[in-house]
């Protein structure tokens, strides 16, 4: 039964298939189901509809199960469902040290009076402990005792890796004046060496920011142009050769031919990939984050259920300059939707 049955799908697919006989256990929330696979939302929900048609699945009400067809062929599969990633680290690999501890209670106060996510922006903020263990990865790899350049800064990334009493300057560009203010009155209080500006990532780069920096940290919109253009502006404060870039980058909202795009465009670029941490990062179903917008997002739509996991993760990406920085965009680059969705972004409020 299971050549048959397998050899209806592409083997992209199959894959991905399997991963899901793997995970369902019983009545499993098709949230937590997406979040378990690497496909991206329109793929995956394309494959339900198949494994529904093929009988291998029910699905209702949010919830996934697998017919007696779907258990034959995860037993002849000899696959069995079992949590494998570590819970200790949320299958990062990282734990909050005790040198971080002190920076990640004070964070955690601060992040409570952050301004909530706005739809008009795309806004969305990773989780209090996903963001210490961003600033502990930079640590790690030597990155964050340095001059810091954030574009877009929705987590306050500036403020968790400054209260660790690190890095030499952190300087935040962000097109949401609640955000600046609230990252400069804080930083003003605790005397933190941030500085943020209003600048929106259209309009042409300053000069005065160009090769200024060590590092750049963003989370860019997961469409091609806004890809260019956010990463654009981050390669841009560069000094040289030896210089790093982080960014989130999921799989939910990029195919893996826009993953071979993004990454042609990183080497073009002048750099090369040193780290990708699979679902290092996780969106939070919290008051103030995306989530609030979700009878606006696609894929519930789609799935006509409510979200009831935290589904949304991200995957860091590490790239080092071994050739002088080039950004592809230089000057103005005028957004419309396409920089900010495309068919694939399932996620994004329309």
């Amino acid at each position: 039964m299971s050549c048959d049955v397998l050899e209806k799908y592409p083997e992209d697919m199959r894959r991905i298939l399997l991963q899901v006989l793997q995970f369902v256990e019983g009545e499993t929330s098709v949230y937590r189901l997406i979040d378990s696979q690497d496909a991206s939302l329109p793929e995956f929900f394309s494959l339900l509809q198949q494994m529904q048609k093929d009988g291998l699945l029910e699905l209702e009400n949010g919830k996934v199960r697998l017919s007696e067809k779907g258990k034959e062929l995860r037993e002849e599969l000899g696959l069995f469902s079992s949590n494998v990633r570590c819970s200790c680290c949320d299958g990062t690999g990282y734990v909050i040290a005790e040198e971080f501890r002190e920076a990640f209670r004070e964070y955690k106060k601060i992040a409570e009076n952050r301004p909530e996510a706005i739809e008009v922006y795309d806004q969305g903020f990773i989780s209090v402990e996903g963001v210490m263990r961003r600033v502990e990865f930079l640590y790690e790899r030597g990155d964050l005792a340095s001059s810091i350049f954030i574009v877009g800064d929705d987590d306050l990334f500036s403020l968790a890796s400054s209260l660790t009493g690190l890095p030499k300057k952190v300087t935040v560009v962000e097109i949401d004046e609640r955000l600046v203010n609230f990252i400069n009155d804080t930083a003003k209080e605790y005397g933190l060496p941030v500085e943020a500006k209003v600048y929106d990532v259209q309009q042409a780069f300053p000069d005065e920011l160009r090769k200024k920096y060590d590092v750049f940290v963003t989370d860019p919109v997961e469409t091609i142009p806004g890809l260019k253009l956010f990463l654009s502006r981050g390669v841009s404060t560069l000094r040289g050769v030896g210089c790093s870039g982080y960014f989130g980058l999921t799989t939910l909202e990029a195919s893996r031919k826009k993953w071979y795009e993004i990454q042609q465009m990183i080497h073009d670029m002048g750099f090369v990939i040193t780290d990708m941490i699979r679902k290092f990062s996780v969106y939070p179903e919290e008051e103030k984050n995306f989530f609030r917008f979700q009878e606006k997002l696609p894929v519930v739509e789609k799935l006509n259920a409510e979200i009831d996991w935290n589904w949304y993760s991200s995957t860091l990406y590490r790239i080092e300059a071994i050739k002088e920085p080039r950004p592809i965009v230089e000057g103005e680059m005028v957004i419309d939707e396409k920089v900010y969705k495309d068919e694939e972004s399932w996620a994004t409020p329309y």
